[in-house]
């Protein structure tokens, strides 16, 4: 890429493609195209393709997605299914009619086995079953990694899948039912302190209800209230988090620096895991993070885990030495980063 190329992002104000974004325009980027869902609805092939004819993209970021945490994920498994390989299908196939330079499809650490070798390697791609509540969202990105190797195999496209660890930051989505979990943990226990400092007003605006009783109410189906906050599970499973800004920084690096050729050999008669894992190769347990942001926020209340709620993946944590080897390596460690993210929250959500 330089600077004049014409480069679409898809999903521009999300937590990720608006990261990208916003990377790209400090490095001098200056031909970025975009379009929110109203502009254009990515599930739609015709408008799809009337897009990429229209504007000719010379380069992708394929950063849009129907995204959740574990309660999203299992209850709405149809639509994280459906949605999520239509708009794969849509944008990279047209990737490939319109002869795009390269593309970088985000996919999602959930693509790993539930009992993968930790930490987890490109090559534990398919060699066992996945967690169960994400398993509609993981498919679909395995979908679209094998979607783009197989587009690079038969068509000669150039098209990377880079898989982003647990990533939080700017635009990150803070609804209580749909978030995940750094977000939600974020929210709650600013709401639980509020509760307990006796800010009706700050309350009823965060949740715009019309009442302190509404939002109580509201409340108590999260657990949250003056003296303690609820989380799911027993809280020993293990997590890792990226800055939304450290992974935008890696996406675009891989963009400038990486070819899908790079990944072949002449020699090779199967090509399977070319996709790069981007993370910090760091995790801390849920228990040790919502004490991290508990103690950021300032809450004095309790902690209760709720054990009757399952707690997915005991471990997930990436072997990040591909990403390392290229000359990638993170910026922003998980407690200046709780305190941007809390910052950003304070500023523009509640």
């Amino acid at each position: 890429m330089n600077k004049n190329s014409k480069v679409y992002i898809a999903g521009h104000r999300g937590l990720v493609g608006s990261a990208i974004l916003e990377n790209l325009k400090i490095k001098g980027y200056s031909n970025i195209i975009s379009r929110s869902h109203k502009e254009l609805d990515l599930t739609n092939q015709a408008d799809v393709a009337k897009f990429f004819s229209i504007e000719k993209p010379e380069y992708v970021f394929l950063a849009a997605a129907k995204v959740g945490g574990i309660l999203a994920n299992n209850e709405y498994r149809g639509e994280f299914i459906y949605e999520n390989m239509m708009i794969q299908n849509n944008v990279i196939h047209q990737s490939y009619l319109h002869n795009v330079k390269k593309l970088l499809f985000l996919g999602s650490t959930c693509i790993y086995p539930k009992n993968a070798p930790q930490p987890m390697k490109e090559e534990s791609l398919l060699t066992g079953i996945l967690e169960y509540t994400n398993e509609p969202y993981a498919i679909a990105k395995i979908a679209g990694i094998k979607m783009c190797e197989s587009y690079n195999l038969q068509y000669g496209t150039n098209f990377i899948s880079v898989m982003p660890t647990n990533l939080y930051g700017p635009n990150d989505n803070f609804d209580l039912e749909k978030s995940h979990v750094l977000p939600a943990l974020i929210r709650k226990i600013h709401l639980a302190k509020l509760l307990s400092e006796q800010k009706e007003k700050e309350i009823i605006s965060d949740l715009e209800v019309d009442s302190i009783k509404e939002a109580n109410t509201y409340l108590g189906k999260f657990g949250v209230t003056k003296n303690s906050v609820e989380i799911w599970g027993s809280g020993k499973p293990r997590r890792e988090f990226l800055w939304s800004q450290d992974m935008a920084d890696a996406c675009v690096f891989v963009m400038e620096n990486r070819n899908f050729s790079d990944i072949c050999q002449e020699n090779d008669t199967e090509i399977r895991n070319t996709h790069i894992n981007i993370g910090t190769g760091k995790d801390v347990s849920i228990k040790e993070l919502a004490e991290m942001i508990k103690q950021t926020i300032g809450f004095n209340g309790e902690l209760v885990f709720n054990t009757e709620k399952p707690d997915g993946t005991l471990r997930k944590l990436t072997d990040v030495t591909k990403l390392n080897n290229l000359g990638w390596h993170h910026k922003v460690d998980l407690k200046e980063g709780i305190e941007r993210a809390y910052d950003w929250y304070k500023d523009n959500v509640s």
